[in-house]
């Protein structure tokens, strides 16, 4: 939509210099919709459980694909090669190939599935992302979607499922450490017709999927370019459970 956030990451405060290079920055580029910061004294790239202070512009910029309208926040998580983002989530909406009565557990994209879907169930670990998530729905008018917020690997047992019912198909796309050993073993438990795994770490992947082998076999793999000039991919792969 043609909206631009930026935000800047100090090691520690420094009123006068932080300033400095804040003002620098909404003087020179003045294309800048959102201008926040973060002061991160762990001294590395996690912004999860840090604050980010707006400086300059709205707290959040706005997308839209497909007719889909989406709020992003400081923490929301969405793909930065927008264009690239359309074609990933086409593909995995294809792989699903949705006939409008499945449940669906994405961890994922929920929104963007979900008008192909009976119900669909979102698991975040960011609390501002679920935040954005419920928001998203309600602008877009989405009513089969909701949202859980926490840790996957402990929310997502047996209750849950209980509660939420049994998944016809698992979108997924971990970190790039790559699912929990206990995640694998729930959605195994679960049982669902496909799993749908998104990945920008293939050696990841290649491990969790060789734990979900004997049960899933792999129907396709469909890489995406979303970093160019970089030997990195995001790389989907639908897995589909075995007849027996």
């Amino acid at each position: 939509a043609g909206e631009l956030m930026v935000i800047v990451v100090f090691f520690h405060e420094n009123r006068k210099n932080r300033e400095a290079l804040l003002d620098f920055l909404v003087s020179r580029f003045p294309c800048i919709s959102s201008l926040m910061y973060v002061v991160n004294a762990k001294k590395n790239d996690s912004l999860a459980d840090q604050t980010a202070v707006l400086y300059h512009g709205n707290d959040h910029i706005t997308e839209e694909m497909e007719g889909l309208k989406f709020r992003i926040g400081p923490k929301s998580f969405y793909q930065t090669n927008t264009r690239q983002a359309l074609q990933l989530y086409r593909t995995v909406k294809r792989m699903a190939a949705l006939t409008g009565s499945e449940i669906v557990y994405d961890l994922y994209i929920a929104a963007f599935v979900a008008g192909s879907a009976g119900k669909v169930i979102g698991l975040e670990y960011v609390r501002e992302a679920v935040d954005d998530a419920r928001l998203n729905a309600r602008m877009n008018d989405i009513g089969n979607v909701r949202f859980f917020h926490g840790d996957i690997m402990k929310i997502l047992n047996e209750d849950f499922i209980r509660l939420n019912g049994t998944p016809d198909v698992v979108i997924t796309d971990p970190p790039r450490a790559g699912m929990h050993a206990e995640v694998v073993k729930t959605i195994l438990r679960s049982a669902p017709d496909k799993i749908i795994y998104v990945s920008c770490n293939v050696a990841t992947q290649a491990r969790d999927i060789m734990m979900l082998s004997g049960t899933y076999t792999v129907s396709e793999i469909q890489p995406l370019d979303m970093f160019p000039h970089t030997h990195h991919i995001e790389n989907v792969v639908l897995l589909v459970r075995d007849a027996g």
